[in-house]
């Protein structure tokens, strides 16, 4: 009895052990990185404006894109676009 049960706990322990290391890596996995290009779409689609300008920015180990555009009354706006997508 003792030793099915300890060879159930080691099975429980590790199959939690394998669930946690899923649950890590599952969003550096399922994560990709945006081009200019889509994050520029998703800042009109947002805010419907005429692009002004674009920078690339690095804030911490983070990818972010800067987007100034130009709306319809006239003024500036800017968005930021985080590269990293789920």
């Amino acid at each position: 009895m003792r030793i099915v049960r300890r060879r159930s706990f080691r099975l429980v322990v590790l199959a939690l052990l394998t669930l946690l290391g899923v649950a890590l890596l599952a969003p550096a996995v399922l994560a990709r990185e945006i081009s200019v290009q889509e994050a520029v779409a998703q800042a009109q689609r947002e805010s419907s404006g005429k692009l002004l300008s674009v920078q690339t920015l690095n804030v911490g180990k983070r990818k972010v894109y800067r987007i100034k555009l130009l709306t319809r009354d006239g003024r500036v706006r800017i968005v930021q676009v985080v590269a990293e997508q789920p």
